[in-house]
């Protein structure tokens, strides 16, 4: 299952609870995103300057990538308080109106995975966020009347992994929106050694870069496994991670030299021995391997994809010749991807 995977991009309560210690309080201190966190400054100024609320912000992208951590840097940049919350956990008219309702001016409400917001509640979104009113209609059937309630100007920070879900009037609404990318190996080595230091477990420079290498180009990941990796050198008796400690730890974990682990591996065999390298569609791998369809779009593939070990074609999923070596099984052209090499 996926609670169980160590590169995991789902957020684990110990996650939350190390994120607070690390989390960089200012934009100055978070690492990477450097075109979205620069605007983000711009943006933020302004607003200041203006005394005026921020515009609603969009932040989308794999997850893992530092949506989050954002959110809470716009609200510190602004002086402002944050106040959380997640689309799923929205259900009811009354949810976001109990939430609405807390707000102050100027504060800051964050909304992680936006996109399953039920499509009734965006519509008592809009004017919240136009007009900072909440519009409701109370009574029951026969006795009902609509009221409107004034809101204090807020700024509105949603986080999606899915920015094409998201309705074309509630997208509209957002004034920023930005796209947050996978990290380079230098940004990632970066955060590995801040890490370090937020942590006090010293890191040497190549065990630091041979963890950024399999990170898959996400914080979140380096800064779990580092965690794994502390431990496998504690129990050792180590007071300083070095390559040989980091490689054998991660060797442990499953990890590969290419940051994939067994579910990737898993994944990438099964359309080479099951569907004879693709084309395959989603539903067919999901239910060879055992996973959701949402877990092998939103977590498995954005890595895949961009590091070149599968393709998205009209016809479905092809494993490349990259996933063959990785998985050392010998490689036979198919006529699908030399039909699709262009798609």
């Amino acid at each position: 299952m996926e609670e169980e995977r160590i590169i995991t991009n789902k957020v684990l309560e110990q996650d939350e609870i190390l994120d607070n210690s690390i989390r960089p309080e200012t934009i100055d201190e978070y690492i990477g995103q450097q075109e979205v966190k620069e605007n983000i400054k711009v943006f933020v100024e302004a607003a200041k300057l203006r005394k005026e609320p921020l515009d609603h912000v969009l932040l989308y992208g794999p997850p893992g990538l530092g949506k989050t951590t954002l959110a809470y840097i716009i609200a510190r940049e602004l002086g402002s308080h944050l106040k959380t919350a997640s689309g799923p956990s929205i259900e009811k008219t009354g949810d976001l109106a109990a939430i609405l309702s807390s707000l102050e001016p100027g504060d800051v409400l964050f909304i992680d995975e936006i996109h399953r917001m039920p499509r009734f509640i965006e519509e008592i979104l809009y004017p919240a966020m136009e007009d900072f009113a909440l519009d409701l209609i109370v009574g029951g059937e026969g006795n009902s009347r609509s009221i409107k309630i004034d809101l204090p100007p807020f700024t509105l920070v949603g986080a999606t992994t899915r920015a094409g879900d998201l309705s074309s009037p509630l997208r509209d609404r957002f004034g920023i929106i930005s796209k947050l990318k996978f990290y380079t190996q230098e940004e990632l080595t970066s955060i590995v050694e801040r890490t370090s230091r937020v942590l006090a477990m010293p890191i040497l420079k190549e065990a630091a870069i041979e963890l950024a290498k399999r990170s898959r180009g996400t914080p979140r990941i380096a800064n779990r496994l580092f965690r794994r990796v502390r431990d496998f050198a504690l129990v050792e008796g180590k007071e300083t991670i070095d390559l040989e400690i980091m490689q054998k730890a991660l060797k442990r974990l499953g990890v590969d030299e290419s940051g994939l682990d067994e579910t990737d591996h898993q994944l990438l065999r099964a359309i080479i021995q099951k569907f004879n390298g693709g084309p395959v569609g989603v539903e067919a791998i999901a239910s060879s391997i055992g996973e959701e369809i949402s877990t092998i779009e939103d977590v498995l593939e954005p890595y895949l994809l961009q590091q070149g070990f599968l393709k998205r074609t009209a016809r479905g999923r092809i494993v490349t010749e990259k996933a063959y070596q990785a998985l050392q099984i010998n490689y036979q052209n198919t006529i699908f991807e030399d039909h699709f090499s262009d798609s």
